[in-house]
């Protein structure tokens, strides 16, 4: 049975070389052997891909740190944007990495997620890089985590992109009543769609796509509904994996993450994303970012 899957990919990779303090990423320093043993999880992953001709299939790499500062997931996107059963490869990252790779990707089924971290780079550099995606022509959309400190530096951000490149700001939610809701509007000019991250949205019950087209695979192959369902059901290299995929009610109280939320039926945000939910480009950066029309959450 030919599958149209969304796979989210996060292997045992760890490590970031940035340290941002509101990071809930674990980081550490990883041996030669950890690393060899992410390489390998990730071949064997690509491995099973290849020999899905039947299939379409889009990838979401969401790592627990920075991975394409490893020149085996350069290799990976590349490799992967080229097979013809991969409708769309993308990968969330700080892009602080040298970009000579993409030459090597069918850049139009390549996207990046790119997220700015003002303590940790300068905008004037980050600007640079997305300068050369705007060459390449690699569709991506640009974020930062909604400190407000970092309010004026996001302005200038927004100020200079592209006008077509969409930037969303994931809201500070460690801190209860962080935002005042003169804050929310100043995030919003910027990014049409905050307020709908600053929830916490009822999923108990609630029909969502994860666990049935779209799952978590680990590197091992265990596959998940979501992130944040830790509850096995299934192994993506076992035979008759594709009996674990079916309609299943979300079992948490609430999801407050985008790549959590945005696949709940009851929000409708697919129709907001379109073709660009992986990278989180709306369906309308045809026009200004601006311009995006936000949905009543």
């Amino acid at each position: 049975m030919a599958l149209d899957l969304t796979l989210l990919y996060r292997g045992p990779l760890s490590s970031c070389n940035y340290d941002c303090h509101y990071c809930p990423f674990a980081k550490h320093h990883e041996t030669a052997d950890e690393l060899a043993a992410d390489q390998r999880a990730l071949e064997r992953f690509i491995g099973w891909t290849a020999e899905r001709h039947e299939d379409r299939l889009s990838l979401f790499f969401t790592p627990w740190g920075e991975a394409l500062v490893r020149r085996w997931y350069q290799d990976a996107l590349a490799q992967l944007s080229q097979m013809p059963q991969v409708r769309k490869v993308a990968i969330q990252t700080n892009l602080s990495c040298r970009l000579d790779w993409l030459a090597q990707c069918d850049r139009s089924k390549l996207g990046l997620w790119c997220t700015f971290h003002p303590s940790q780079t300068t905008r004037q550099k980050f600007l640079i890089q997305c300068r050369e995606l705007d060459q390449q022509q690699v569709p991506y959309s640009v974020g930062a985590v909604g400190l407000k400190e970092d309010l004026d530096e996001i302005s200038r951000l927004r100020e200079e992109l592209s006008p077509d490149i969409y930037l969303w700001i994931n809201a500070y939610k460690s801190r209860a009543g962080y935002y005042t809701e003169e804050n929310v509007r100043q995030f919003e000019s910027i990014d049409p769609l905050f307020r709908i991250n600053t929830q916490y949205h009822a999923s108990l019950g609630r029909s969502c796509r994860a666990g049935a087209s779209v799952v978590t695979v680990d590197g091992d192959g265990n596959l998940f509904r979501c992130h944040f369902i830790n509850q096995q059901i299934g192994n993506l290299y076992q035979p008759g994996f594709e009996k674990s995929l079916s309609e299943r009610p979300c079992t948490n109280a609430t999801c407050g993450c985008h790549i959590g939320y945005v696949h709940l039926d009851h929000l409708e945000l697919g129709s907001v994303f379109g073709d660009g939910i992986l990278e989180r480009i709306p369906a309308a950066m045809n026009s200004p970012a601006q311009r995006i029309v936000p949905i009543a959450p």
